[in-house]
């Protein structure tokens, strides 16, 4: 994997932005001065800049140069939150199946229902149709091979190709979405008793799995805006040995946070001195808003220490029960897990996914998607910010689906949730995302749906409803 220089000098600005070595409203080096200093062409210069300028960090003035945003920089983010220094048990609330049988994981007022099916995935339909009337009776008398198809693997590698990172079609498995594609890495990584350290906040689905498989987990604290915190990871892995590290780089759930690249490659380098694999999940990483390749940490991994994991269920169709898994050294044992868990894949579902990706649905899809989910996370979180912006701190993440909220010490928002439902509103609280019961005064917001009326109206009641609560 080539190290583009653009991203060195992008990650050293956005560095400088937030931890305000460039003050609000300042202008920052020029063009000329950042090409001369850094021994960068202009055009490696511009195409940084414009990228930072995409993610609302900087913006340009005419014949002035580029400029600090000022509001970016003002907004509070949420804090860190300290973690345990021990290993702990796993044991996932019971409110967590209770949000999931209301499919509200990503909406905080599911009886309003989600926009109309796009044209693509309308698209997307018709070629799943046409691949099961292909061959009927092949399908129906005969299991699809353990790996899954090759076209559907060959088009999967060519996306991770066009994102800057080179995967073999030989190195997939299939699996039935991703949550099956982390369950697979975890067995094929750990056994009963055995470590495993998740970023924190973590996603609730993990632990769950955590917990199912008798595993213990260490919380490593994890930045809004940059992600898992490296050093105290390396700090922990020097007391507890691990066997796997489970982390989201790009726009994680809840956080939405984005790993740099150099921060992907210290993790690469700490796995293979402690002796751990890396096992990650990409199922937001289509899901960028900048319009450029989102590297995943798969991109620098020359050891075989990454597992890589995905899926089309976030960027394309919760129906849609298709994931893989990458990886070279555990290639055989995912593939024998698979068999016991699965057996095979639906071949229809996946001859009619390679098709919809080899036509090109697949990115004209996901870059209106982009388009549309930037829209709503600007309007919800413009709609914090004005109404209760005071009172909250949240992330601002330049992907995915949603954001992280924090409210006043004395809020507790696992104890209005039973209150709200009675609204119909479904909020998701902060300690769902933690092992430890930590994040009591937080709560994940998603974007993935419009801003309608209903949902501004269920949005006043539920922060009303918060921050009205009797200490």
């Amino acid at each position: 994997m080539k190290k583009f220089r653009y991203l060195a000098l992008e990650e050293q600005l956005r560095h400088k932005i937030k931890s305000q070595r460039f003050k609000e409203g300042e202008k920052i080096p020029s063009v000329r001065a950042l090409c001369q200093h850094n021994e960068l062409s202009k055009a490696t210069v511009l195409h940084a800049l414009q990228r930072l300028e995409a993610e609302g960090l900087i913006y340009a003035v005419p014949k002035s140069g580029y400029f600090v945003s000022q509001t970016l920089v003002q907004r509070n983010l949420p804090t860190k939150v300290t973690t345990p220094s021990t290993p702990t048990q796993v044991n996932v609330p019971e409110l967590f199946r209770d949000i999931m049988s209301r499919s509200a994981a990503f909406d905080i007022l599911p009886k309003e229902g989600a926009p109309h099916v796009t044209s693509h995935q309308k698209t997307l339909n018709r070629m799943i149709n046409r691949a099961a009337r292909a061959r009927p009776e092949q399908k129906s008398n005969y299991y699809d091979e353990p790996k899954g198809q090759l076209p559907l693997r060959e088009a999967i590698a060519e996306l991770y190709r066009q994102r800057d990172t080179e995967i073999l079609p030989e190195s997939l498995c299939i699996t039935a979405g991703c949550q099956h594609a982390l369950f697979l890495s975890i067995m094929a990584t750990c056994k009963t008793g055995d470590t495993v350290a998740v970023e924190s906040p973590a996603f609730y689905g993990v632990l769950q799995q955590i917990e199912h498989l008798g595993l213990e987990v260490i919380e490593i604290s994890s930045d809004p805006s940059t992600g898992l915190d490296l050093d105290e990871l390396e700090n922990k892995t020097k007391n507890w040995p691990i066997k796997a590290c489970i982390v989201t780089p790009n726009f994680s759930t809840p956080t939405g946070s984005k790993m740099p690249p150099s921060a992907m490659q210290r993790l690469i380098s700490l796995a293979q001195d402690k002796d751990f694999f890396i096992i990650e999940d990409d199922i937001y990483g289509e899901l960028n808003f900048d319009n450029e390749p989102c590297l995943p940490i798969k991109a620098f991994d020359n050891c075989g220490r990454v597992i890589l994991c995905g899926s089309f269920s976030k960027c394309l169709s919760r129906e849609l029960r298709i994931g893989w898994v990458s990886t070279d050294r555990l290639q055989d044992k995912i593939v024998q897990l698979k068999l016991i868990t699965q057996l095979a894949s639906p071949q229809a579902a996946q001859g009619g996914l390679s098709e919809f990706i080899l036509s090109g649905n697949f990115k004209r899809h996901t870059n209106q998607q982009r388009q549309r989910l930037k829209t709503q996370r600007d309007e919800l979180l413009r709609e914090i910010e004005k109404h209760w912006g005071k009172n909250c701190r949240f992330s601002y993440p330049n992907g995915g689906l949603s954001c992280w909220i924090e409210l006043p010490q004395h809020i507790d928002t696992q104890r209005s949730y039973r209150q709200l439902l009675t609204k119909g509103i479904v909020l998701t609280p902060g300690p769902l995302f933690s092992a430890n019961g930590l994040y009591k005064n937080h709560m994940r917001l998603s974007f993935s749906h419009p801003l309608t009326e209903h949902r501004r109206a269920a949005l006043h009641v539920l922060f009303n409803t918060l921050l009205n609560q009797v200490v």
